[in-house]
């Protein structure tokens, strides 16, 4: 069975707390990062960029059966890491939930304090992103 949304985040909120500092989850959004599966490059258009976002984040999303199933791709490291957090967060759930979910987990961790103000941009960017997808694919429906 799919874990829900809320099941996901709080399962990231218990990873983070694995960590003593800000050092170590960088680190860790790193690997993140590098586990994120690779983008089709068909997928790599402009259309797909995130507006908003410093670094070049690209997503993509396709509807599987009634879930969403993104894709990303970043040609920065730190954002390669948040988006996969997002992706993992996000990808393979219902448009309703994803639209309905708050995100709550960001400020637990506390991501958000310990990004540039730029990069904090570029985050709420790719939720806005994400929810849009959700958004056109359940009018779809």
């Amino acid at each position: 069975m799919t874990q829900s949304i809320q099941e996901i985040q709080e399962e990231i909120v218990d990873d983070f707390a694995m960590f003593d500092d800000w050092m170590e989850k960088y680190e860790y959004l790193i690997e993140l990062g590098r586990s994120l599966p690779i983008i089709d490059q068909k997928y790599k258009i402009d259309a797909n960029l995130i507006k908003g976002c410093q670094s070049k984040v690209w997503l993509h999303a396709e509807k599987a059966a009634d879930k969403i199933v993104y894709t990303a791709d970043s040609d920065a490291i730190i954002t390669k890491g948040i988006i996969a957090l997002l992706l993992r967060v996000f990808s393979n759930q219902k448009p309703t939930d994803i639209l309905n979910i708050k995100t709550d987990f960001i400020d637990k961790i506390g991501l958000k304090e310990h990004l540039s103000p730029t990069r904090a941009n570029g985050l709420v960017s790719m939720i806005k992103k994400i929810k849009l997808y959700a958004l056109a694919l359940q009018a779809n429906e």
